[in-house]
């Protein structure tokens, strides 16, 4: 799998706390405490580095940020510590030209939520400059300046409005390094939008307070991959709600005949029909299962059918999630997909539960599970909408 987004972050319960907030908006998300392909949209790591010597520090963090570049990341999140503890300058610089020669860097480490706000390029905890609060005398890694341009050789930027393209052009300007004001989550917001705006080669520097807005304004900018719904019930109110998408959307409905699937060349000849029509500019793929079964169709055919076509497509295609309808298929595709169960998370509406699949090689892919009958009218559109659009400000 490839990450989208790099979580470099210099200790573990840093790592951990910034990267639930992109695991809340959505984006699956794993914490690797070594080197290792990645399984998941973000790639959280540490490198334990506050502590360290600032050249040495440097080095980790450069490691790790190549490291993750090179297997595709698109995004590069660094964490710090929100009382700015720890060789910051040396771990940004490090990141900063390991990730891109021309990244514009934006430092907030804002965390309105723990009473961490900078005001006037000032930290301040409780209301407190840093330095005159207990990290001042830290043991191990005493802050000794508050004023985050001074310690950093970096631009003080103020963001108001609403305008997110002049806040992008304003921290542009300011860069290499860019030190922004944040008391309120809106501030946060309001820096996090500039960011993404900017592209690629900005790079977020904060705790978990911007990671959240980061999260959100990242996904922002994702296209959606396609539902793909399986329809093995043959009740009536899901029948009903497969309509409802076919008038939504003709071209979304796949259903082969009974004949198609009873046979075993005139199914892989469908199936390779389908494959061919299979695309990411598709919102919602319905895969339903025919209704016809008085010719001896067998319903463990029909399950298991639809299971294998389902895996092979998620496999091969990127998928937003899946919706399955029916007790039989629902647990034919799960089997086919390798799964040894589902990670449950909510429902979206009562009785339509909503959770990731637990191991197998699409593991954190949301899936719904309904029963036949259950539902009112849009259900599956509603469905198939809450898989595609996941990705959400936490």
């Amino acid at each position: 799998m490839t990450p989208t987004i790099a979580l470099v972050a210099d200790d573990l319960t840093g790592a951990n706390d910034t990267a639930v907030r992109f695991l809340r908006a959505g984006w699956t998300t794993e914490l690797q405490l070594g080197s290792a392909p990645a399984g998941a949209d973000v790639v959280a790591v540490t490198t334990d580095s506050r502590a360290l010597a600032p050249a040495d520090a440097a080095a980790a963090v450069a490691g790790e940020v190549r490291r993750l570049r090179a297997a595709g990341a698109r995004h590069l999140y660094k964490k710090v510590d929100s009382t700015l503890r720890g060789p910051i300058l040396a771990e940004i610089e490090a990141a900063s030209s390991a990730w891109s020669p021309g990244a514009t860097v934006v430092v907030c480490p804002a965390f309105p939520e723990a009473g961490r706000t900078v005001r006037d390029g000032v930290l301040l905890v409780d209301g407190v400059e840093a330095h005159l609060t207990p990290v001042g005398s830290d043991p191990v890694t005493p802050v000794r300046e508050s004023h985050i341009p001074t310690l950093l050789g970096g631009v003080h930027v103020r963001l108001a409005g609403d305008d997110t393209a002049a806040h992008a052009r304003q921290l542009a300007a300011a860069g290499p390094i860019a030190v922004a004001d944040a008391e309120t989550g809106a501030d946060l917001e309001r820096i996090a939008a500039a960011v993404a705006l900017l592209g690629a080669d900005a790079v977020p520097v904060g705790s978990a307070g911007l990671a959240g807005p980061m999260a959100g304004a990242w996904a922002a900018q994702e296209s959606p991959a396609p539902a793909l719904v399986v329809v093995t019930s043959l009740h009536a109110a899901t029948r009903g709600q497969v309509e409802r998408i076919a008038a939504e959307d003709p071209g979304a409905i796949e259903r082969p005949t009974a004949e198609a699937v009873a046979d075993d060349a005139a199914w892989k000849s469908w199936c390779g029909g389908l494959e061919e029509r299979f695309g990411a500019d598709r919102g919602t793929i319905v895969l339903v299962a025919p209704e016809d079964r008085d010719r001896g169709l067998d319903p463990a055919l029909v399950a298991r059918r639809f299971g294998e076509l389902a895996a092979g497509l998620a496999g091969r295609h990127p998928v937003a999630g899946l919706v399955v309808t029916g007790g039989d298929g629902a647990r034919a595709v799960v089997d086919a997909l390798g799964a040894n169960g589902i990670v449950l998370i909510g429902e979206i509406a009562a009785g339509i539960p909503i959770g990731t699949l637990s191991g197998g090689p699409l593991r954190d892919t949301l899936i719904i599970t309904k029963a036949g009958g259950f539902g009112d009218p849009d259900a599956l559109l509603t469905a198939a909408s809450a898989v595609r659009h996941r990705r959400q400000h936490p």
